[in-house]
């Protein structure tokens, strides 16, 4: 467990829609998790096509790692504005900004460059933030400070959002006002980040008649409820910690899960509860059961195996990582994956026990050594995903 007792969790969600015939976005949006906090930021550079994607891809990764490593964000912008160079024909910077950093502990921190203002939604109500204007580097650079709620949403775009509809569907674009006024009546505190973001994004492409007459991107961020998932995996090395460890399964706050045919077996004995198991199963996959008080029952190690390489693909692609969270799919490891990354912080209660199950079976995969490697791979992804991923060894 992390020294640090989060509140709040944070979804998060961006999508880009580029402009019409380019093949490469002018907006990057970076997003980092610590066991602290999330920082997410949008650059929007200057233009469109290559120079503007580089542009802004150096700004948002520049000021992402700064303050992920631990420098002020007072200090970052600092640092950021002082290299941003200048285009020479118009007098202003080659890529804006904007960056919210909200803490665990519901301390949140907004900084402005030139960005659209960021929307924070309470409830039914657009909340206007105070803001201090700082002039650094000779740039004028708005921050806030604000304390965020369970199901406030943080959303943040381009000016593309803005310009959406100019001089086609509407006169002076969509506008700042509109754009709120968007959010509160399609919009609700119960949608996560990607509805938010795919709402917003469905209604600029439509204003702009399908062709985008500039980079348009939209990235939210949704306050929730911090929920710890647990998942115990094989049967603990000492028989009289069995209870222990099914009790603390028990006590996890967000998605309850066991997996492995001997660890199931020790649940339901610990808990006085029957085991049942399906009579459907994938040919690569076994079956699932069921135990009540329990989200998800499944099989060890050749489920966790299957885990490990659907959530390297949701690592690596945001398709592969919406085609998770969309699956209508039963089995083991298409659930455990979709439970996962609905999850922000969790727990691998590993098991260091030799298996009896495994006794008569002389094949390394399923060794202890290797399913403690499996936890570790799965681990690894998760946190590129920005997940709290702790493993306890029993």
């Amino acid at each position: 467990m992390n020294s640090f007792d989060p509140y709040i969790h944070i979804d998060a969600y961006h999508r880009s829609l580029n402009k019409y015939k380019e093949e490469l976005c002018g907006d990057r949006v970076m997003i980092k998790r610590s066991d602290r906090c999330v920082v997410m930021v949008l650059s929007d550079g200057l233009g469109s096509g290559v120079k503007a994607n580089i542009l802004s891809t150096l700004t948002s990764t520049i000021i992402s790692e700064m303050i992920f490593s631990g420098m002020a964000l007072k200090d970052a912008v600092e640092t950021i504005t002082a290299t941003l160079p200048v285009c020479n024909e118009r007098g202003i910077a080659y890529s804006t900004f904007t960056i919210v950093q909200v803490f665990y502990n519901t301390n949140c921190y907004i900084a402005q460059f030139d960005n659209p203002s960021v929307v924070l939604m309470r409830d039914d109500e657009i909340v206007h933030l105070e803001q201090e204007e700082h002039l650094i580097n000779n740039k004028k650079i708005y921050i806030s400070k604000t304390h965020v709620k369970v199901n406030d949403r943080i959303v943040t775009f381009s000016d593309g959002v803005l310009h959406a509809g100019l001089g086609l569907t509407l006169n002076f674009g969509w506008g700042q006002e509109e754009v709120e006024q968007f959010l509160l009546d399609m919009t609700t505190k119960d949608d996560d980040a990607k509805k938010i973001t795919d709402l917003v994004l469905a209604n600029v492409n439509y204003l702009y008649g399908g062709k985008m007459g500039d980079d348009s991107t939209v990235a939210c961020l949704k306050i929730i409820e911090a929920k710890e998932t647990r998942i115990m995996v094989g049967p603990p090395y000492r028989k009289e910690d069995d209870e222990k460890v099914v009790r603390k399964l028990m006590e996890a706050s967000g998605y309850k899960i066991c997996c492995g045919g001997t660890t199931s077996t020790i649940v339901s004995r610990v808990l006085g509860k029957e085991l049942k198991t399906s009579l459907d199963f994938k040919y690569d996959l076994p079956p699932i059961g069921w135990i009540e008080g329990l989200d998800l029952v499944t099989e060890g190690v050749i489920t966790l195996q299957k885990v490990a390489r659907i959530v390297r693909d949701a690592s690596r692609s945001q398709e592969a990582y919406d085609a998770c969270l969309l699956t209508k799919e039963t089995d083991g490891a298409s659930l455990l994956t979709k439970m996962l990354l609905e999850s922000s912080q969790i727990t691998f209660m590993v098991g260091l026990s030799d298996n009896p199950a495994h006794n008569a079976i002389a094949y390394s995969p399923i060794s202890l050594n290797a399913k403690i490697r499996i936890m570790e791979e799965i681990q690894e992804h998760l946190l590129t995903m920005g997940k709290i991923v702790t493993i306890e060894m029993y």
